[in-house]
């Protein structure tokens, strides 16, 4: 049976916290920003839609690692 760890469970609701929160402010970025970070209108719009619970198609950054 595997053991409940309250240090993996604050880092997995960070994790979903920060996808969350990156995910909206995504979905407010002009297309001039879009552009500067490599991402089309289209995929901001399919990343920011997406449930905080799954993982991204972009690089992960460093909040994935707690």
């Amino acid at each position: 049976m595997p053991r409940f760890s309250l240090t993996q469970f604050r880092c997995q609701l960070r994790q979903f916290h920060q996808r969350r929160r990156s995910r909206l402010q995504l979905l407010t970025l002009d297309d001039r920003l879009l552009e500067d970070i490599g991402i089309t209108r289209a995929q901001a719009r399919k990343e920011g839609h997406k449930p905080f619970w799954k993982h991204s198609l972009f690089k992960r950054g460093p909040y994935e690692n707690c």
